[in-house]
């Protein structure tokens, strides 16, 4: 018998397959329709209908386009996509081009052009490609999409002010002062109403105007519009659905080829950088909702695309139009708590019989409120938040050209030119090297910031040879590469100083970074959160380094590799320690006298940036901290990085054995009235409680606390010195660890190691009681106005325990990522 096989000894199932010779059969699994998805699906319907209708109306493709798309993107995106909450349709980003196709070779060529634009995605996704779409620039797709929503929001003016909008936006710009002079005051009206409805609807006050904001503001606008043009008689251009039996679907392609060709490539990469980045932020609108849905999971960007392509080929093959992610739908879906991709559907199913029992309500809507409603999208397209974005990246000129390139010459023609505007930016900062020189109480700096590559060798060479002949000199590389040619000129000039006396310090200060030939490994410090380059064999320098004063010994490295004199790693950093946290045991601390000194000014020089904004909010708004968090002196708690936390969110009492002495009158050897000396951590309670109102205080024991030793260590009575006195506060815990009738707490799936982790434990535990002898905590826990909780932090395991269970079964509990939603 094979050993794969279970023998009848070892297979658990064996007896109940002989019993039951006869298998039950298997129950076909039912399909189930959550409230939630349906509600949503309501919501986005009544968002998608409108909308569908204004952008066909936009691109002069039939209004019965529009729906088929809106159709098909439900139910096929919606049911083969990789997004399961991301809702696809017609899309604004797509109306300049479906547009301009239309006006080129006909309906039924772009339906053509459609098809094989979903062939091209069919194909992209197969490759397994999607993520390299999301290379592009942010730049350049939020500047595609303003050019899209300026060209959009001024051809649809014309039609707002009852007109007729041109073919390009230099011509409907040149035509706008006509059409001011010729007004259409039935046209103009009822867009005015639209673009008010559309304003004001989200912005109700009240209870009332929150019940009224759930209906969606285009829907609204539309239909109030509709319905006053009726009453009022106004004599406007309305919908007019032809019949189905007229409908034109896709024909054979025509016209020159390489147009066709360049169409084709231009709606695949439209429809698919929009629909790739709309996934990629439904899934960070999904990560950001209070219950998370537990079946829907993060994006497949492939499957996703093969979706996109398959839905093209049936729209473009029914006579609908190119269909992409649509953020305005997702929102709403996503909003409106759908939790599965039924929603997205179930909305398809709804268009399609919209379109089939609703033709006569869809044809009373005037054209002019459909063109104010697509124009409010246009305008939103662009972003003020994208402008001040790219602003603060220095990407402001490749979005200027990429919008200014879509506007005037067409979707395609814009992105190319962004695209080669951003290569030139890049290659331009790459280039961009400044480097200077000065001298400082006898000793010559050279500062390089840039990168440093064969292009500023000349730049080098000539700010090196201004330090004289035997003078000491720092050589400060702020940069993050360094080609051969650079290194070999800054190799040869460093050994020819040092052999004539000089001396050379080779530093990096981009957060201790230290630059050495290209290949080399090294111990590289790099900001928090990005890769760490490979360690040099005898290295232990890891990924969390970056905030610590890390120092490793590798004599055998040359000074030109990267290191100091002494062989050891710069200690400067940038995270959560800023170079004023110890370095590893046994290190020697003495090296040099100026760890503080690295550490403040790598802060100023990097952290600070990243975070003065932050910064100068709180400094305006005052402190509002969460919680009160209470833990131990010991150096190696580190409370801001094991509870995730930032400037603002924890006002933390830190000292020897997370102590709190409990008030005068509940003191040990104090009467009341009497001064407890103690009253530091009971201020602290009560500025948090009282003036703070913190919601929770936690007290964090840790293991191996030395607080916890003395205790265990200490004589009955010995009370000579500061801190044994503070340490009485102690005593209580070890009291509570001795007394038999209590139960100990324990750590989960274990119990404690030793007595010292049992102590630590214990005094969590007492210190919890303390609080609550205090007035303040007191008073607000009767009120249900603050949380008490305990939490014990294992250093060497680096793992987070909390207190749970009731006052007789103390246990503390496994933190892990995978509890806590994202």
């Amino acid at each position: 018998m094979s050993a794969c096989v279970p023998t009848r000894a070892t297979d658990p199932t064996r007896t109940e397959r002989t019993q039951s010779p006869t298998p039950p059969p298997t129950r076909r699994r039912r399909f189930r329709l959550d409230g939630a998805d349906v509600s949503a699906s309501i919501a986005v319907f009544l968002i998608a209908l409108p909308l569908s209708l204004g952008i066909a109306l936009a691109t002069g493709a039939p209004l019965q386009a529009g729906l088929v798309a809106a159709a098909v993107g439900g139910l096929v995106v919606g049911r083969l996509g990789g997004s399961p909450l991301q809702v696809s349709g017609p899309a604004a980003g797509l109306t300049v081009v479906t547009a301009d196709l239309i006006q080129r070779y006909g309906w039924r060529t772009t339906c053509a052009i459609t098809v094989l634009a979903g062939l091209a995605q069919l194909g992209l996704g197969c490759l397994r490609v999607a993520r390299t779409a999301l290379a592009v620039s942010p730049a350049i797709v939020h500047g595609m999409l303003a050019g899209i929503g300026v060209t959009i929001a001024v051809a649809q003016l014309h039609i707002v002010l009852g007109g007729t909008p041109q073919s390009s936006v230099p011509d409907n710009l040149r035509a706008l002062p006509a059409q001011l002079a010729d007004l259409h005051p039935a046209a103009l009206s009822v867009s005015a109403l639209t673009l008010a409805l559309l304003l004001l609807w989200p912005r109700l006050p009240g209870r009332t105007g929150r019940l009224l904001r759930k209906i969606p503001a285009a829907l609204v606008a539309v239909a109030g519009a509709t319905a006053a043009a009726s009453l009022a008689g106004l004599r406007l251009p309305k919908v007019d659905l032809p019949s189905w039996s007229s409908h034109a679907l896709a024909g054979l392609p025509e016209g020159p080829v390489l147009g066709v060709v360049a169409a084709v490539l231009t709606t695949t990469l439209v429809c698919s950088v929009q629909s790739l980045l709309g996934a990629v932020a439904a899934d960070k609108l999904v990560a950001g909702r209070p219950n998370l849905p537990p079946g829907v999971g993060r994006s497949d960007l492939d499957r996703e695309l093969l979706g996109q392509g398959a839905a093209n080929i049936v729209s473009g093959g029914l006579g609908g139009l190119p269909v992409a992610g649509v953020a305005v739908r997702t929102s709403a879906n996503v909003h409106a708590g759908a939790v599965s991709r039924n929603s997205t559907m179930l909305h398809g199913v709804l268009v399609v019989a919209a379109t089939l029992l609703m033709v006569p309500l869809l044809e009373l809507i005037p054209l002019a409120a459909l063109a104010a409603l697509v124009m409010s999208v246009g305008i939103q397209m662009v972003s003020l938040h994208h402008i001040r974005t790219v602003t603060r990246h220095r990407e402001v000129l490749v979005y200027a050209v990429t919008t200014a390139g879509v506007v005037f010459f067409g979707v395609l023609e814009g992105v190319t030119l962004g695209i080669a505007v951003a290569v030139a930016v890049s290659l331009h900062r790459l280039a961009r090297t400044r480097i200077t020189h000065d001298e400082q109480e006898g000793v010559h700096h050279v500062h390089v910031r840039g990168q440093l590559t064969f292009l500023a060798v000349p730049r080098l060479s000539r700010a090196l040879h201004l330090v004289p002949q035997g003078a000491p000199a720092i050589v400060e590389l702020d940069g993050s590469f360094m080609d051969h040619a650079a290194y070999e000129t800054l190799q040869d000039w460093q050994n020819t100083h040092t052999a004539r006396g000089g001396s050379v310090e080779l530093t990096g200060r981009r957060a201790g970074l230290k630059i050495s030939e290209p290949g080399v490994p090294t111990t590289v410090h790099n900001e928090p959160g990005s890769a760490e380059a490979p360690a040099s064999a005898g290295c232990r320098c890891r990924p969390w380094t970056p905030w610590r004063n890390h120092q490793c010994e590798q004599p055998h490295l040359a000074p030109a590799s990267g290191t100091r004199q002494d062989g050891s790693c710069d200690g400067s950093g940038d995270g959560d320690g800023g170079g004023g946290g110890g370095g590893t045991a046994g290190s020697d601390r003495g090296v040099s006298g100026h760890e503080l000194k690295r550490g403040i000014s790598a802060f100023q020089r990097h952290t600070a940036p990243l975070v003065r904004g932050e910064l100068a909010r709180l400094a305006r708004e005052g402190q509002r901290p969460s919680q009160l968090f209470l833990t131990c002196a010991d150096s190696r708690l580190v409370t801001s990085m094991i509870t995730s936390s930032g400037p603002g969110d924890l006002f933390v009492v830190r000292n020897v054995g997370n102590l709190v002495p409990p008030p005068a009158h509940a003191g040990r050897g104090t009467q009341p009235g009497e001064e407890s000396g103690d009253d530091s951590v009971a201020a602290a309670i009560e500025y948090a409680v009282e003036v703070l109102k913190v919601r929770s205080i936690t007290v964090c024991g840790h293991s191996g606390c030395g607080a916890m030793q003395a205790l265990l260590a200490a004589e009955p009575g010995d009370a000579g010195t500061p801190l044994k006195r503070w340490l009485r506060h102690g005593m209580p815990s070890q009291e509570r660890m001795a007394d038999t009738g209590r139960p100990w707490p324990r750590l989960a799936g274990r119990a404690p190691a030793d007595a010292v982790e049992q102590l630590c434990l214990t005094n969590v535990v007492q210190q919890l009681e303390h609080l609550r002898a205090h007035e303040s905590v007191s008073r607000a826990l009767r009120e249900g106005a603050v949380e008490l909780q305990g939490m014990y932090f294992h250093v060497g395991e680096a793992q987070a325990y909390l207190l749970s269970g009731a006052e007789e079964d103390q246990v503390f509990d496994h933190v892990r990522a995978a509890e806590v939603p994202a």
